[in-house]
């Protein structure tokens, strides 16, 4: 079939920059400084009121402003420089993945994902999942993977946060145009829309495609907007995460098993096939039917296809699995277990799973019971998720479930501050980004002078006050705050205080009001006027999340309280934009969940590589990550029976190690009015925790333990 490629939108660029349509449709801007600059030179403010859309803002520029650009020597070489190396790493077949892998080029992966949280231009993302997903695309390009992604582009995206005068959230969708992203439109040889579709209970269901560029990267995204569905149907992709659990049936078997189709009507057809969560486990479904149909037997076509899926686990408590009632299986799969010669009871044990209020259909059951290779996202979560599953395999010891780990990491450039990216080309290498998961080459941070590293910090915390400063000053402008929002939007916020930044999903686990539970030392903690301390917390809680929504409307009356000074603030409607200024401008993150309902978590990681230094729980990653050096530990590397004891523990914890410990060290200065002490552990914490929990780590971990035997095991079998 002949497939042609169409963008939804044009632009009227003068000749001699037509080229920043290219870089505007390719996502390769969003980890380039460069690239995003070359568009920012024209019109700063138009910028950042497009939300940082080259696209968008391509189409409202003003032709005099492009003009002016055109005529400035100084542009056109950053112009030139940066259309260059675009194009350079477009065509560049010198890759670490061709280098290493020469001879398995040919062996394609795909990637299933319900989220991509690519650039807050695009908000198809909900949080820490759809975060790891973007990150793992930027990376495998970087790599030079041969890898193709599947997912959503939902057209109310996710939804956009305001807090009321007491603190509840409320909610609204904006709908996305797809005009003003960088999309293209995969037509037929007759120019209408490609489609998929799939059989759901009573009717069809069809999706169009829309292909996406990440750097090298294609992904492909499902859209149920189209004629001849339904006005239900239609609105299948229109957000994530329905509560509707026919809504939520139905979107994941379009992802998994139209996603299959997706990828056989382009002609692909991968080796490796990676589930990122059990969102898209369906897909293992529609390859066994695909072996059946030609006549294969379903224990034969289960085992072929179980040798080329890969399961990757997020979750570490139970109720947190996406889980179907059994007549939903029943109505939606009746016809299905016939064509795949099972019986009903044969079809819904591949995913059954006796809960105490009785049998239902789970997800990651029939991923792990469809896949020969399962992990978990660290090493904590590995041990969870072994004694979770047990079950699954009851002949086996807990320490023998075959559920392994790879712990998560960040996409390092997507994160990095440019000002500590050109710290680290000056005294690690020129080429240090090439080489970031290489540990020796971090030794040489040592070698950042105190005064540089320090002025790259007050500068990047100045950025976080200005933009947190100017956010609040536009909402009470446009009369969307009283006087008390505007005080806990910010407005007081300075660069000179000891700043902590919380930001995250604001799930009960994760236990935003610890810093609570003593007020008055807490209240005096923040308020000494000879050393302050400011925290900053953003997050959202799922708009179903009752409890959730309460854990906001605490910590943000708190916020107002007068006796905080305005050194507390709650910047509303996180998102990566909110999540890039915190984690590069605050001293230090904090993270406290309750162990260990923390997979991984990724924000610390992030605020490390930019030289904050974490304060946490020693629960998923930073239990691997903290050295006793390079941060500070919230509790004990044990877990509690008891909720209570353990909130009691971890909150003195808190207590005793900002009073005795991080607050002292951050106000110790030399003769120059530098924090010695402090910048050490930042540069211990650069030279442990960035090459270790980047993505680039990760990604040749996954191919090393993962990717490379399910290559090898499906080439021994055809």
């Amino acid at each position: 079939m002949k497939i042609i490629r169409e963008y939804p939108n044009t632009f009227n660029l003068p000749k001699r920059i037509e080229g920043l349509s290219k870089i505007a449709r390719n996502l390769w801007w969003v980890w380039n400084p460069d690239g995003q600059r070359v568009f920012q030179f024209i019109d700063p403010l138009l910028w950042d009121l497009v939300t940082h859309n080259p696209v968008a803002f391509l189409q409202k520029v003003e032709r005099q402003r492009l003009n002016a650009a055109v005529n400035q020597p100084a542009y056109l070489e950053h112009y030139d420089r940066t259309l260059a190396a675009f194009e350079s790493y477009l065509t560049n077949t010198q890759t670490w993945y061709k280098l290493t892998y020469p001879d398995l080029i040919d062996q394609s992966i795909a990637y299933f994902s319900f989220e991509f949280g690519l650039h807050e231009s695009l908000p198809v993302y909900a949080g820490g999942l759809g975060i790891l997903s973007g990150d793992h695309l930027k990376e495998a390009s970087d790599l030079g993977m041969p890898l193709t992604a599947v997912g959503f582009v939902y057209n109310h995206g996710y939804f956009v946060q305001h807090l009321t005068e007491d603190g509840w959230q409320e909610t609204r969708s904006a709908l996305i145009d797809y005009s003003k992203l960088p999309l293209i439109a995969l037509m037929d040889e007759n120019r209408k829309p490609l489609m998929i579709s799939i059989d759901l209970p009573g009717r069809r269901v069809y999706a169009r495609i829309w292909e996406l560029e990440v750097g090298r990267i294609k992904l492909y995204l499902l859209d149920s907007d189209v004629d001849p569905n339904s006005p239900s149907d239609r609105q299948l992709t229109e957000r994530l995460y329905s509560n509707d659990l026919e809504v939520r049936i139905s979107q994941e078997i379009l992802l998994g098993m139209g996603g299959v189709q997706v990828l056989r009507l382009l002609g692909l057809n991968p080796t490796v096939w990676h589930m990122n969560e059990g969102h898209s486990a369906f897909l293992a479904v529609e390859r066994i039917r695909e072996k059946v149909k030609t006549g294969m037997s379903f224990e034969n076509a289960m085992d072929q296809v179980k040798i080329g899926d890969i399961f990757t686990t997020h979750t570490p408590v139970p109720a947190g699995n996406d889980q179907f009632p059994l007549w939903l299986i029943d109505k939606y799969f009746g016809n299905i277990w016939a064509e795949l010669g099972l019986t009903r009871d044969q079809f819904i044990d591949l995913g059954r799973q006796v809960q105490p209020w009785g049998e239902t259909f789970v997800m990651p059951v029939l991923a792990l019971k469809l896949s020969k290779r399962a992990n978990a996202v660290s090493e904590l979560h590995g041990i969870v998720s072994r004694r979770m599953w047990q079950f699954l395999w009851p002949e086996e010891k807990e320490e023998n479930v075959p559920i392994g780990y790879v712990t998560n990491g960040v996409h390092t450039r997507t994160w990095l501050a440019r000002r500590m990216g050109l710290l680290f080309e000056k005294y690690l290498a020129p080429d240090w980004a090439d080489r970031l998961d290489d540990p020796d080459l971090w030794k040489n941070v040592f070698q950042i002078p105190d005064e540089e590293l320090w002025a790259v910090r007050r500068h990047l915390k100045n950025k976080l006050v200005s933009f947190a400063n100017e956010r609040t000053r536009l909402q009470w402008q446009n009369g969307l705050l009283t006087p008390s929002q505007a005080v806990a939007g910010g407005v007081f916020l300075e660069p000179y205080s000891l700043t902590i930044g919380f930001a995250r999903r604001f799930a009960t686990y994760k236990r935003a009001n610890l810093v609570f539970r003593d007020f008055d030392r807490f209240m005096n903690l923040i308020n000494d006027s000879h050393r302050p301390v400011q925290i900053i917390f953003a997050g959202k809680a799922h708009p179903a999340d009752e409890p959730g929504k309460m854990l906001i409307q605490q910590v943000y009356r708190t916020v107002k309280d007068s006796r905080s000074a305005g050194r507390l603030v709650f910047l509303e409607d996180y998102d990566i934009n909110v999540a890039r200024y915190l984690v590069q401008g605050v001293d230090v993150w904090l993270n406290t969940p309750r162990r260990p309902n923390e997979a991984s978590g990724t924000s610390g990681m992030k605020a490390a590589l930019n030289g904050v230094l974490n304060f946490s729980v020693l629960d998923g990653w930073w239990r691997e990550g903290y050295n006793g050096k390079n941060g500070w530990p919230i509790g004990k590397d044990m877990d509690y029976a008891n909720p209570e004891e353990q909130d009691a523990a971890d909150a003195q914890s808190i207590y005793e190690t900002l009073e005795k410990q991080i607050i002292p060290m951050y106000y110790e200065r030399d003769q120059n009015k530098i924090p010695t002490l402090w910048l050490q552990m930042v540069k211990e914490c650069l030279r442990t925790l960035t090459p270790q929990f980047s993505l680039r780590r990760m990604l040749k971990e996954y191919t090393t333990d993962y990717y490379l035997p399910v290559i090898k095991e499906s080439a021994s079998i055809q």
